[in-house]
């Protein structure tokens, strides 16, 4: 007999629940100007009071099965915001090592990937992670770790995400329906501290994260432990809503932007 590896076989090797991770990571949050933290959220995502980022430079072990674990580094952007009163995220960059990371991530829930170049280096109690494309590194966190704190978190976190296939004869629009997915990250964090630190974000044309400007830091924490990751669809939603959203995913350096009011930008 021959085997043909382009079916599945009677053994499925992906599992259908959530996939169980040991992490190391630095987490903040900082707040950025107002105007572009309205501009970054896509319909039916609510603002929150404050115009913060969440930020997520991790170091990942993913236990595929047993026998196999895959590790890869991470960075996660999001904007702080609100779904039907569910504190969250709307996830606008992930960026992070190996090919079926990013792939499957895309596809199955709608995660904004893409192939990245990483680092995460911990010499004592300082931290520097990195993250490069196109051979600019565009995202660099660094900083002390403080002293641990006595209660380790553990808690869940939801980020939420868009799915959808762009047109096939007009890429402005989507073939077929879009959904809103929210991502359920279990977190059981072992070893938690404050940390003091700075992000620095570099030009790069081809993920501009440096049009949401870092005013003012507002936390930063190091943590280690296990995360238990899954999601789900909780709505469609009009194209439109986040059509104009949708050049983040790609590398677009001739994509000039949306003008934001310069008025707003300064007397923030």
């Amino acid at each position: 007999m021959t085997a043909l590896r382009y079916r599945m076989g009677p053994v499925a090797t992906r599992s259908a629940g959530g996939l169980n991770n040991s992490v190391r990571s630095i987490r903040a949050i900082y707040e950025t100007d107002p105007a572009v933290y309205a501009a970054m959220l896509p319909r039916p995502l609510t603002p929150v009071a404050r115009p913060e980022i969440f930020v997520q430079f991790a170091h990942v072990a993913m236990h595929i099965t047993p026998e196999r674990t895959v590790e890869i580094g991470a960075l996660t952007m999001g904007v702080v915001c609100d779904y039907e009163g569910q504190r969250g995220a709307y996830c606008f960059h992930m960026a992070m090592e190996g090919e079926s990371v990013v792939t499957s991530g895309r596809e199955r829930f709608g995660e904004p990937k893409k192939i990245a170049t990483t680092s995460f280096e911990k010499n004592g109690n300082h931290v520097r992670a990195t993250c490069s494309r196109h051979g600019i590194t565009y995202c660099t966190i660094e900083g002390e770790i403080g002293a641990e704190n006595a209660n380790p978190r553990q808690f869940e976190e939801y980020i939420y995400c868009y799915k959808g296939l762009i047109d096939i004869q007009d890429p402005t629009k989507f073939d077929g329906d879009v959904y809103l997915t929210q991502l359920d990250w279990q977190r059981n964090y072992t070893t938690r501290a404050d940390m003091t630190g700075t992000i620095t974000l570099a030009e790069s044309a081809y993920d501009p994260l440096v049009d949401i400007p870092v005013r003012r830091l507002v936390s930063m924490e190091y943590v280690e432990g296990a995360t238990v990751t899954g999601g789900r669809l909780l709505r469609t939603v009009p194209g439109e809503w986040i059509a104009d959203h949708w050049v983040g995913r790609f590398d677009d350096p001739a994509n000039v932007g949306l003008e934001i009011g310069v008025a707003e930008v300064e007397a923030a």
